[in-house]
């Protein structure tokens, strides 16, 4: 029974990005999706106290967990007496794990890492925080091997799954501001550090351990593995079969990914909305500029003070609007040139997206959380329904794109005031 650990990443992807450290391992592997323990030292709660310029922020709660050993590459490998010492196999690769968060397949922005964060934490496990694949070519392991036998040489890790979701500044019914769980959800991919090793049909492993996961795909009860064999590469149907699954697994996901970048490129049906009578202008608190649609095409929703010229530019009202537990969802629909608000549909994946209109349609784009202040403060903080992302701007200056923020401004920028007009 031998092993190794590697902290390497994927072959040609560098050195291993940061990783959030815990104090104590796993014991054993949960087989199913468990909920999350609180994560040691997550910024926030639900239910603590939050303030006025928390209403544009989020921060995430990880709901639940799974912990699965995973094999990435493998090879059956037969050692004569001849043959011992050291050797280097090429294994093949059995399946590709790549870190995200959310549905962009990848990791954007301070939220994505946060929450990976807090699963590492909440699990007391090294997992990978920033995006990031295992290697998808074949791998080459050199082991000394010191008995002759039928091995299987392979390379490995935990693959960690759940779910995750959002903790938002918004009003309470016992009063005050908390933080607390949004509608916003989604799911999450990640791994811990690789281990390579190799192992035989005869040794005692660890339930739920990788090299249990290597040693299940060993066939030990098949003729090959108990039959003479010549010194070399041994015929696995169960590896074959992981490798097919794989194969078919990736080529499932590479479609869908593309029948999702197909559908968000198609323009949104358009549908009649119905819109509240009363128009507001969404504001800067305490300043003078405000959020103003774009005359151009290709343009975006950007900061500009209200003038006789404006032409009701900086004009919105709320349609559709919908309310579940205390969060309007809305489309904001602009009366100076008709179009909703909206994060392009080919950008929407990337940090700092800025905002801007297009033609209404039912499309989770264009529809946007809005989180409230206390009864009496018009201060509000939005959050895209599709993204997840809050709405903010870096600077506050005549012209300044809104933009989207995985985790909001921390600085409170993205605090707005909805004001009647």
């Amino acid at each position: 029974m031998m092993r190794r650990t590697r902290t390497r990443l994927g072959r040609g992807l560098g050195a291993l990005i940061a990783t959030a450290t815990a104090a104590v391992g796993l014991a054993a592997t949960p087989a199913a999706a468990t909920p999350a323990a609180p994560a040691a030292g997550q910024a926030v709660q639900p239910g603590q106290t939050c303030t006025a310029a928390d209403l544009g922020k989020r921060h995430p709660i990880i709901k639940t967990t799974e912990v699965a050993p995973t094999i990435t590459h493998f090879k059956g490998w037969y050692v004569t007496e001849g043959s011992t010492g050291t050797q280097s196999v090429n294994t093949n690769t059995t399946e590709t794990i790549s870190v995200s968060v959310g549905l962009n397949g990848t990791v954007q922005g301070s939220f994505a890492v946060e929450a990976l964060g807090s699963v590492g934490a909440s699990l007391g496990l090294n997992v990978q925080v920033n995006y990031t694949h295992t290697s998808s070519t074949s791998q080459s392991i050199s082991w000394n091997f010191r008995q002759p036998g039928y091995y299987g040489l392979y390379e490995g890790t935990k693959k960690v799954t759940g779910t995750y979701g959002s903790l938002n500044c918004n009003r309470s019914d016992a009063g005050g501001l908390k933080w607390t769980e949004g509608p916003d959800t989604g799911s999450y991919t990640t791994y811990t550090t690789l281990e390579e090793g190799a192992v035989r049909c005869q040794d005692k492993v660890p339930a739920n351990s990788i090299m249990a996961k290597a040693q299940g795909l060993l066939d030990c009860g098949s003729p090959a593995a108990t039959a003479k064999h010549p010194a070399g590469p041994v015929p696995s149907a169960k590896a074959d079969q992981a490798k097919h699954d794989a194969d078919n697994a990736a080529a499932a996901a590479k479609a869908a990914q593309s029948m999702k970048a197909t559908q968000a490129a198609k323009p949104a049906t358009r549908a009649a909305l119905d819109c509240q009578p009363a128009v507001y202008k969404i504001d800067v608190p305490g300043k003078v500029l405000n959020w103003s649609a774009p005359l151009l095409a290709n343009d975006g929703i950007r900061l500009r003070e209200s003038t006789f010229f404006s032409a009701h530019l900086d004009n919105w009202r709320l349609c559709n609007v919908t309310e579940r537990n205390g969060v309007i969802e809305a489309s904001l629909w602009n009366w100076g040139n008709g179009g909703c608000a909206t994060i392009p549909a080919n950008i929407a994946n990337q940090e700092q997206a800025y905002l801007t209109t297009a033609g209404c349609g039912e499309d989770d784009l264009q529809r946007f959380y809005i989180y409230r202040d206390v009864p009496g403060s018009t201060k509000i903080g939005l959050q895209n329904k599709y993204t997840g992302s809050m709405m903010g701007h870096d600077r506050y200056a005549d012209g300044e794109l809104i933009r989207q923020y995985s985790s909001g401004r921390q600085d409170g920028t993205g605090t707005y005031t909805l004001t009647a007009v």
